[in-house]
């Protein structure tokens, strides 16, 4: 394992010993993930679990689509190139013996991952346990449901499709900025049509906006601040340095103070973006559409 100060250098003199004693340290490890499938489940789980640590710098390797013995061999011998801790959600019973025997050579820890939750649920179930491979990514309804969300997300990104608003599970409004193209891609991937209306400063809303009974319709607010600071990053990354009213503090001030009348005026749900990330209000959507209204931060 290497360790590595987080901190600035220390400076010469008496106080040099005192940051030497107070220095954070981060500690870097490699974690590789085999997986028969994408690899995509074993990978948000691997974070989930990482994230509970501090100071812990996981270095990923991942092997995705590991169906034989072939390709076994190769991630075993890159694993035995990096020592660390191996994560797996290989099913079928040979080649998941054979990389728990080449972890126990190598002399690393070998985690099934997925065993303990599956176990439990067979147990509560009754149920036999498949051994089909890739079973999460089936092409069934699901799947279909997920790929027509993207195309309607897509489709319908900053008011365009406006026509097909009807369509939609839910439409998020909001100023510029305010994470309504990520949080509808992600709500795609959970199967929800979204749609998203911008905002604009001198453009009133579409009507049919106003007409729909039973979509569910969600404002994104966030602070001044960190919308000038989003917005400044943004026409950076254009090459913009022409100063105007898209970051002017007193015109974002005033844009989200006429969205927060129009959100209230209407009765929308409002959804505070500024400390979350995008899978947060996606949940607190989600939850929305459930019926729940409890675990959305609500502005006013």
């Amino acid at each position: 394992m290497v360790k590595q100060s987080l901190t600035d250098d220390p400076q010469e003199g008496a106080s040099a010993e005192a940051d030497r004693h107070t220095a954070r340290f981060a500690t870097y490890f490699h974690i590789h993930l085999v997986s028969d499938s994408t690899g995509e489940t074993l990978n948000a789980m691997a974070r989930a679990v990482c994230a509970r640590f501090t100071d812990i710098l996981p270095i990923e390797h991942i092997y995705a689509l590991v169906r034989s013995t072939r390709q076994l061999d190769r991630a075993l011998e890159e694993i035995a190139g990096a020592p660390g801790v191996v994560m797996h959600t290989i099913i079928d019973p040979n080649l998941r013996a054979a990389l728990e025997e080449g972890c126990r050579k190598l002399d690393m820890p070998c985690i099934a991952a997925l065993d303990p939750v599956v176990s439990a649920m067979s147990r509560y179930l009754g149920a036999k346990i498949s051994t089909r491979v890739g079973a999460q990514h089936a092409l069934n309804n699901d799947y279909f449901d997920r790929i027509e969300a993207l195309d309607y997300a897509i489709a319908h990104d900053d008011g365009q499709g406006g026509q097909d608003l009807t369509q939609a599970d839910v439409i998020l409004v909001g100023v510029s900025r305010t994470s309504k193209t990520p949080t509808c891609i992600y709500l795609a991937h959970r199967g929800v049509r979204a749609a998203n209306v911008p905002l604009v400063p001198g453009r009133p809303p579409p009507d049919q906006l106003f007409e729909l009974k039973n979509t569910l319709i969600v404002g994104l607010m966030t602070s001044p601040e960190r919308l000038i600071q989003i917005r400044r990053n943004r026409l950076l990354s254009l090459k913009e340095n022409r100063e105007s009213d898209y970051i002017d503090t007193d015109s974002v001030r005033a844009e989200i103070i006429a969205a927060r009348r129009l959100f209230e005026k209407n009765g929308w749900p409002i959804i505070d973006v500024t400390r979350r990330s995008v899978e947060e209000t996606a949940a607190a959507i989600i939850n929305l559409l459930s019926g729940g209204r409890g675990q959305v931060e609500v502005l006013g």
